[in-house]
């Protein structure tokens, strides 16, 4: 019997050879070019100025901190600086540096021009920061030996470097530390709808998936107004239209963002179970972080860290002395009818 042909599957999502070769997907979507980084413009013109002039005195860049919530870019700003001014880049992060004699071996190990990034700065061990900091101001590093009365002192030169850093805790950073970086201090703040789609858009061309425009609008309308959320519910969408051999427009966006749990509002399951809990266990608040957690069994560190930002963002929820207290904006967008004795202070 004659083969009978498979059938046709012009509205499923297939794999291109494009998307079969892109290896880590999260590196590939990082913009590797200033054009293609799509927002943080006061950012971006203050670091042309200061890469510019750099490049004109024939000397680094001087070293520079982002600071910021997760996922807004502050590596990939570090990668596009490396490029910009044809430096190899060295990469490490705080915790990753555990004594003094690591932070040597790095230091001492970079060439003339070299760009050191340092994520999560703020978990440096303080007297690892203290030797960090004659490098930084006169690149040179102190390095004692032995103990006791027959210690002494080295001083080795170091090759002229910037030094960029990263971290999601501007407080936790030392004052000394934040001073240090001559070439500024630049905080990145959350994306607008607009640059989200762009961001979107570029990714998909990148994937090689064709995407409704409403779609695009759908996706960032969940994603928290952070670019890595973006992504990744770009890529879970494009995994659930390949799967169910569907297009991908906007009903797949709601259907496969409602399988994952996320509403109309980037709310994921774990912060709807924040605001559930405070109205009915709680009558709404105020409640501490510590009752909170427990009663959700929760560690406090992942509802301060990971959640509350962006209730408190987007106004569903108040931070104040007594504990946290659902707002009127939280009640309305569960469904939920504010009680009347709580209307008059919610108003």
């Amino acid at each position: 019997m004659p083969k009978k042909p498979s059938p046709k599957k012009e509205d499923a999502q297939e794999s291109s050879p494009q998307d079969k070769d892109l290896g880590f997907l999260d590196q590939t979507l990082r913009p590797s070019r200033w054009d293609d980084y799509v927002g943080q413009k006061n950012i971006k013109d203050n670091l042309h100025i200061l890469i510019t002039a750099a490049k004109e005195r024939e000397h680094p860049p001087e070293h520079v901190l982002f600071y910021g919530p997760p996922g807004l870019g502050k590596t990939t700003l570090a990668h596009l600086i490396a490029k910009e001014t044809n430096a190899q880049i060295k990469v490490t992060s705080g915790p990753a540096i555990e004594r003094v004699g690591d932070l040597a071996s790095i230091l001492t190990n970079l060439s003339s021009g070299d760009i050191l990034f340092v994520d999560e700065i703020h978990r440096l061990n303080k007297s690892i920061e203290e030797v960090l900091y004659p490098a930084m101001e006169s690149g040179v590093l102190d390095i004692i030996i032995g103990k006791g009365p027959s210690a002494r002192t080295i001083q080795l030169e170091l090759p002229q470097f910037t030094l960029l850093a990263a971290t999601t805790k501007i407080g936790l950073v030392s004052s000394p530390l934040r001073s240090r970086f001559s070439g500024g201090v630049f905080r990145l703040e959350f994306y607008t709808n607009e640059e989200i789609e762009k961001i979107l858009s570029r990714s998909a061309g990148i994937l090689g998936i064709k995407v409704e425009k409403e779609a695009i609008q759908e996706i960032s309308k969940r994603s928290r107004s952070t670019p890595r959320t973006a992504n990744y519910l770009l890529k879970r969408v494009r995994d659930y239209a390949q799967v169910r051999k569907q297009r991908f427009d906007h009903d797949t966006v709601k259907e496969a963002l409602d399988l994952l749990g996320i509403d109309a509002k980037g709310l994921s399951p774990s912060d709807r179970a924040i605001l559930d809990t405070i109205i009915h266990k709680f009558s709404g608040g105020p409640v501490g972080l510590n009752t909170l957690g427990a009663a959700l069994s929760e560690e406090e560190g992942t509802i301060e860290e990971f959640n509350e930002p962006y209730l408190l963002q987007i106004g569903l929820i108040e931070r104040t002395p007594r504990g946290r207290t659902v707002t009127k904006r939280g009640y309305e967008h569960l469904g939920v009818p504010v009680p009347k004795d709580s209307q008059e202070k919610l108003l």
